[in-house]
């Protein structure tokens, strides 16, 4: 026997129609809220690292913006960190050229370079936003896992100029000096290589002292003719030797400078880190 009863088609009525429209417009502005509180969480931990919070938290949105992240559409180049990075670059090197000069008040024009440059160069910039955990803040678009961490870390330190030119933008010079010092000063206190040749830091050292120039003497040279190794001290008046060793006399009269530098504590030649 056939069954010939109509299949009803399960329908909401207009009541739950309404009742589903108001559910679905309700939850809308609450996944915005959601949203909104997610990214404001987000912004007040970056703020809480770096140190500084922001009147203009867009300003510091743009400076973690990757040009990959913008919408395609509409992508432009001045929306991404690019700008406060080319800003951020020029405020970094005046507070350094600032801190530099009031610091070493002796040295001069071509020493304050040689600090300078070490101390904004990109891989400095770079360990900054690292230290400050700032990697994982970067906005990319859809790239690979591999792509992705290699582009963080490519970046890294443009993102690092572009946070100093937000803060400057939003606090002025002496916000953006303060972050500066405060990542910066023991970087400038501890160079992280050799800025001048020991020989001439310990020669005008010695003779600012009113020291003759230093000797330098060989006491041994071992090993085949091929690969020797030489021993050297260097002497000054009133001072125990000190010596070094190297591949090369002159390599071993460097670090012979460079130890007694470092136990006078004379500065401008040693590295410290």
């Amino acid at each position: 026997m056939n069954d010939d009863t109509a299949t009803i088609p399960d329908t909401a009525t207009p009541g739950e129609a309404g009742q589903q429209a108001d559910a679905a417009a309700t939850a809308a502005p609450k996944k915005r809220k959601r949203g909104k509180a997610a990214a404001k969480a987000a912004t007040a931990a970056i703020e809480g690292r770096i140190g500084y919070t922001f009147s203009d938290p867009a300003l510091l949105t743009t400076a973690f913006t990757h040009v990959s992240a913008l919408k395609p559409a509409t992508r432009h180049r001045a929306d991404s960190y690019q700008r406060l990075e080319f800003l951020g670059d020029h405020v970094l090197g005046l507070i350094i050229s600032d801190m530099l000069y009031r610091a070493y008040p002796r040295a001069d024009e071509g020493e304050l370079s040689k600090r300078l440059a070490d101390l904004v160069r990109k891989e400095s910039c770079a360990d900054v936003a690292k230290s400050l955990g700032l990697l994982e803040d970067i906005k990319l678009g859809v790239v690979g896992a591999g792509a992705s961490a290699r582009l963080r870390k490519s970046v890294l330190g443009d993102i690092c100029e572009a946070v100093i030119g937000a803060i400057y933008l939003d606090g002025g010079y002496a916000a953006a000096s303060q972050f500066v010092e405060r990542n910066w000063l023991e970087r400038m206190r501890k160079p992280r290589r050799p800025l001048r040749d020991p020989k001439t830091v310990l020669q005008e050292w010695a003779q600012s002292k009113g020291l003759p120039t230093p000797v330098y003497r060989e006491i041994e040279r071992t090993g085949p003719h091929h690969d020797p190794q030489f021993r050297v001290a260097v002497d000054l008046p009133g001072l125990v030797p000190a010596e070094g060793v190297g591949g090369s006399k002159r390599a071993a009269e460097k670090v012979a400078a460079s130890v007694m530098i470092e136990r006078e504590g004379v500065a401008g030649g040693s590295n410290d880190s």
